[in-house]
């Protein structure tokens, strides 16, 4: 076997370009030849070249050519390059071969050049492997688990290890040595070691891709996932636009009796999912990405990217979610902040600036809604309420007393860690809490002469 017949091998075998072995092995004939040559010769400027009809490497002494020639091993004489090469100028470069059989390598001259060759090929696949594997981020990945450490997994892709760490991984999700299966190229890195590759099963784009799977219509570009939020293992949310009007998008990605969702729903280790039609209004985008919950209206603030959103008192908690898991995954959908409210709380908004309760001399910013630290203050005031059940109940959407106070005791129980009897404790307290606020600020409200005719009156009762 001729050395380009081994040269075609190795390529193939490794998936290393024909040129990038040829440069491997030149650079070994080089270094062979420097070791093996007499120190005049060494030390001339030697280039390897590859005549490609013959398939030989050929070695040669390069000089420059210079008016006079002061050092000899790099420089000649444009006289003598006349010789050599006619149409020879000051400044060109001349060639001369120098002989060099393969027989006249020593043992410490070949095992150079096979360090050399060893080395230059590993490079060649490391680079090979990240250029593989970086065209396909984003995209699904089959590997098989081949050790476990502290979690993390540790898959044979290929031609090359990926590593699946804990927070990439489904909740309860455990692995062992053997087990296959599917991941999302999340991103690739070069490292000197090699190609780091980190896959994930939480990225939402891990979803998309097994859509991609399970139904044809958006392999083939029919239907389109155009957006997706999730909260790995537990929900998630997907909108899909067709562009065929014969074609509906949501059916095609349930499929028959279910059977394409209850596919991913099982590769997601139960995670539910909401399967939604895309709107270009996010108005009307919204109302579909909050179902089950019915929406009553959605006011939009462009400049603040803010979706008003009124609901039903018995749609509240629905449109919330469990610990606030539906709007938030509606808000991701979308892509605007969602702000839900029922009608009960908008209409109490509504008397209170009516009956004037809100006193003309409170400044703007004084009635701005709470943030979250301020919410989360107010409501540790109440009886029994902790700053983590504070903050549980605010993630939950009850940011006020008001919010609170309107809750009912099966929507507080939701929450983590309140309990039927301590629901109605909570709720008692917030409205205990705001009735004497509103009292305060009604006396605080009334003008003198009203207050004394008031007391004349209850006088004259008695």
């Amino acid at each position: 076997m001729d050395l380009m017949q081994v040269i075609d091998q190795i390529g193939r075998e490794k998936g290393i370009e024909k040129g990038i072995l040829i440069e491997a092995v030149g650079a070994a004939i080089l270094s062979a030849s420097r070791k093996s040559l007499p120190p005049a010769q060494a030390a001339l400027d030697l280039r390897v070249d590859f005549d490609g009809k013959s398939g030989q490497f050929m070695l040669y002494a390069v000089k420059k050519v210079v008016e006079t020639a002061s050092n000899p091993k790099v420089e000649i004489s444009l006289e003598d390059a006349l010789k050599i090469s006619p149409g020879a100028q000051i400044g060109d470069e001349t060639k001369s071969p120098v002989p060099v059989p393969a027989q006249s390598f020593g043992r410490i001259a070949a095992q150079t050049a096979k360090q050399v060759i060893i080395q230059r090929v590993r490079e060649a696949e490391r680079d090979s492997v990240y250029q593989t594997f970086k065209e396909k981020e984003g995209e699904l990945v089959h590997g098989v688990v081949q050790r476990v450490i502290k979690g993390n997994a540790i898959l044979n892709i290929g031609k090359a290890e990926a590593i699946l760490p804990v927070r990439e991984q489904l909740p309860r999700e455990e692995f062992r040595v053997g087990d296959r299966i599917r991941a999302y190229i999340l991103d690739v890195k070069k490292t000197s070691k090699g190609s780091q590759i980190v896959v994930s099963r939480t990225h939402p784009g891990f979803l998309k891709r097994l859509f991609e799977l399970e139904v044809p219509e958006i392999y083939e570009g029919v239907v389109e996932v155009r957006a997706a939020a999730r909260e790995a293992g537990e929900r998630a949310k997907i909108a899909v636009l067709s562009k065929d009007s014969n074609v509906d998008p949501v059916g095609a990605c349930v499929g028959y009796r279910g059977a394409r969702v209850q596919a991913i729903v099982r590769e997601l280790q139960g995670e539910k999912i909401d399967i939604i039609p895309w709107r270009e209004d996010s108005a009307a985008f919204v109302k579909a990405a909050l179902a089950p919950a019915e929406v009553q209206q959605v006011a939009a603030d462009t400049e603040a990217r803010t979706l008003k959103v009124v609901v039903a008192d018995d749609q509240l908690s629905l449109a919330i979610g469990r610990r606030g898991q539906n709007a938030r995954l509606a808000a991701k959908l979308v892509g605007w902040k969602v702000d839900i409210r029922s009608t009960s709380e908008l209409q109490r908004e509504a008397e209170a600036a009516l009956s004037g309760l809100m006193a003309p001399e409170v400044k703007p910013e004084a009635a701005a809604p709470l943030d979250e630290g301020a919410a989360v203050q107010q409501l540790t005031a109440l009886p029994g309420v902790g700053e983590k059940l504070a903050a549980r109940l605010v993630a939950a959407g009850f940011g006020s007393l008001a919010a609170l106070a309107d809750a009912s005791p099966e929507t507080l129980r939701e929450v983590e860690g309140i309990g039927p009897k301590s629901a109605e404790k909570i709720l008692l307290a917030a409205r205990d809490a705001l009735g004497q606020a509103g009292a305060a600020d009604g006396a605080q409200g009334v003008p003198a002469e009203a207050a004394a005719a008031a007391g004349g009156a209850a006088k004259e009762s008695e």
